[in-house]
C-alpha cells in the first residue's frame, strides 16, 4: 500500500499538535447489551429452577412457570379478609363469690365505702383519741404519780400508756355506745343518710365533754377566736368545744397531781432534815427516802386510790 507523503506528514502534524479526532464511538447499550441480557438469562433460571431450560428445549415449547413450593421469591396468594366477630357480654354472678367493687347510690353504703370509713378513722384515730376522750388526763395522773415517787422509768411509758387506753375505755364505755347506737349503725343500715347520722351520732360525744368542760375555758375560746358569745351550748361549734375540753382535762390532771405530790414531799422533807441534823450531808436524801416512799405509797394502796379517784371524776361530772 503506497500512501503519499504528504498526507503522512500532515497526519503527523494534527497527531503531534493534538488535533487528531477519532472516529464516530458507539452506543453505550451496544456495548452493555450482552450483559443485561446475561443477567436476565441468570435471573430467569435462579427464579424458575433448573428445569426452565430442558423446558424451552422440549419440542413443545416452554411451558408457563409453575410458582414453588417452598422460599419467598414469589408473592404469596392473597386470601378474602375474615369478618370481625362480634363481643360476648360478661358475665355476671347472680351469687357470692365473685370478686369486684359495687357502690350503691341508696341510702345504704356499699361494702366498698364502709372499708373506706374503717380506714379513715383508723388514720385518725390516735388524735381521736387524745383529745375526744379520757386518755389525756388518765396518762397525765399516772405519769405524775410515777414521778413523785421518784422513779424515772418504773412503771415504763409502755404500761403506763397501756393501762390508760383501757381505763378510757372503760370510762367512755357508754358514751361510745350511744355514738354506735345513734349513729353509726342507723348509717350502715341505710336508715339514716351521712349529715343526720353525725349529727345524732356526735350529740353524745358533745354531751360528755361538755359535762367535763368550765365555762372559763370555753369563755377563753371563744375571746381568741374573736367570736360572739352562743345563746346556749348547743350552738357552739366542735372546734371550741375541744380545745377548751383538753384545756380543762391538763387542768384537773395538775390538781390531782399536786395532791399526790404532797405527802411525798413532806417525806422528802423529813429526811432531808434527818440526815441535816444526824451531819450526814454527802448520803443523797433521794436514795433514803425512796423505800420510805414506797413503803407509804403500798400500805395506802396507791394505785387503787389514783384510779378510783380518775373514774369517779366522770362518773359525777
Amino acid at each position: 500500500m503506497i500512501r503519499h507523503p504528504t498526507d503522512e506528514g500532515q497526519g503527523r502534524s494534527e497527531v503531534s499538535r493534538g488535533h487528531f479526532r477519532a472516529g464516530p464511538k458507539r452506543p453505550a447499550r451496544r456495548r452493555t447489551g450482552w450483559l443485561a441480557t446475561a443477567l436476565a438469562a441468570l435471573t430467569t433460571l435462579m427464579v424458575l429452577g433448573p428445569g426452565a431450560l430442558a423446558a424451552a428445549a422440549a419440542p413443545g415449547g416452554p411451558t408457563p412457570p409453575v410458582a414453588p413450593t417452598t422460599g419467598a421469591l414469589l408473592p404469596p396468594t392473597l386470601t378474602a379478609p375474615t369478618a370481625p366477630v362480634a363481643p360476648v357480654a360478661p358475665v355476671v354472678p347472680t351469687t357470692g363469690g365473685g370478686a369486684g367493687i359495687s357502690l350503691n347510690i341508696g341510702n345504704e353504703p356499699s361494702q366498698s365505702l364502709t372499708v373506706l370509713l374503717l380506714i379513715t378513722l383508723l388514720a385518725v384515730a390516735p388524735s381521736l383519741l387524745l383529745l375526744l376522750t379520757s386518755f389525756t388526763k388518765i396518762f397525765v395522773v399516772l405519769s405524775l404519780s410515777r414521778n413523785a415517787l421518784g422513779l424515772s422509768t418504773v412503771p415504763p411509758n409502755q404500761v403506763l400508756a397501756g393501762l390508760a387506753l383501757f381505763l378510757s375505755m372503760f370510762v367512755m364505755g357508754p358514751v361510745l355506745s350511744k355514738v354506735y347506737d345513734a349513729g353509726i349503725a342507723p348509717f350502715l343500715d341505710g336508715s339514716k343518710d351521712r349529715a343526720h347520722a353525725w349529727h345524732d351520732g356526735i350529740a353524745p360525744l358533745r354531751q360528755f365533754m361538755l359535762a367535763h368542760t368550765r365555762p372559763q375555758e370555753i369563755a377563753l375560746m371563744l375571746r381568741a377566736g374573736h367570736l360572739p358569745n352562743p345563746p346556749n351550748n348547743a350552738a357552739l361549734e366542735l372546734t371550741t368545744i375541744i380545745p377548751a375540753f383538753v384545756l380543762s382535762e391538763l387542768r384537773a390532771a395538775l390538781i390531782i397531781g399536786f395532791v399526790i405530790y404532797i405527802p411525798f414531799v413532806i417525806i422528802d422533807l423529813v429526811v432531808s432534815s434527818s440526815l441535816m441534823s444526824l451531819g450526814m450531808m454527802m448520803l443523797p436524801p433521794v436514795s433514803v427516802a425512796l423505800p420510805f416512799k414506797l413503803l407509804l405509797f403500798v400500805l395506802v394502796d396507791g394505785w387503787g386510790l389514783v384510779i378510783t379517784t380518775l373514774v369517779q371524776s366522770y362518773q359525777t361530772g
